[in-house]
């Protein structure tokens, strides 16, 4: 309780040494806690980051696909592009550099690889005739010395699928009259396995641009490709 001013420490009298004036005792309790003005004023929160600022996609850095025409909706035949906004309207990515497909690069028996100046890729001009496993194909390519490199390899997918051109009606046909021999409207070899299964591995049809995952015990074309330079 409360007397003159005093706050008693106990229920019963007490001794004058264990009273203490009410306004000492309430500095201390303040003080304690940190009020009264007396403590230190709590930091501020820290500021929010700024959110990143969004940013402009413009553009995009995948070359165009080869399709200029344009199909009808309803009767699917070829009609007029304009407005329709179908990619042989719209025709977005890089332009391809003309010509493409160079052939003669290299040193030596230049004749036989072509450069493709879109991707910076080197291909063997002529591609195997004889069909072979994914392991031996990965073979023939991997032990291949020609045009003064011998750092040939398999493609992998998105390498082999970098040919297609959704223009044409046959992938083979069409490459062929772009500097290469002998492409095959059939199977080719990627050097990239199937996620799904390991024993598969991934194939372009070079005939309609098809790209499947076949057993790897399966025989097919090979067409070795490096990093042009």
């Amino acid at each position: 309780m409360f007397n003159n001013n005093v706050f008693i420490l106990c229920r019963s009298a007490c001794p004058k040494s264990l009273r203490v004036p009410v306004t000492i005792l309430f500095g201390l309790l303040l003080s304690a806690c940190g009020g009264g003005g007396g403590g230190a004023a709590p930091a501020p929160a820290p500021a929010p980051a700024p959110a990143p600022a969004p940013v402009a996609l413009t553009s995009v850095a995948l070359p165009k696909i080869g399709q200029t025409t344009c199909d009808d909706v309803v009767t699917d035949l070829v009609a007029p592009c304009a407005t329709t906004r179908q990619d042989g309207d719209l025709q977005v990515g890089v332009v391809e550099p003309v010509p493409r497909f160079v052939v003669g690069t290299g040193v030596g028996t230049t004749d036989q690889c072509v450069t493709d100046s879109l991707t910076g890729l080197m291909w063997v001009r002529s591609s195997s005739t004889t069909p072979d496993t994914w392991a031996n194909a990965l073979t023939a390519a991997n032990d291949l010395t020609l045009c003064g490199f011998s750092d040939w390899r398999l493609p992998n997918i998105n390498e082999l699928g970098s040919l297609m051109n959704s223009e044409a009606a046959n992938q083979a046909i069409f490459l062929n009259t772009q500097g290469f021999n002998s492409v095959q409207a059939n199977y080719y070899w990627s050097s990239s396995s199937y996620a799904g299964s390991p024993a598969s591995a991934w194939i372009v049809v070079m005939f309609d641009g098809y790209v499947s995952a076949v057993s790897k015990t399966f025989s097919t074309y090979v067409w070795p490709v490096r990093a042009g330079q």
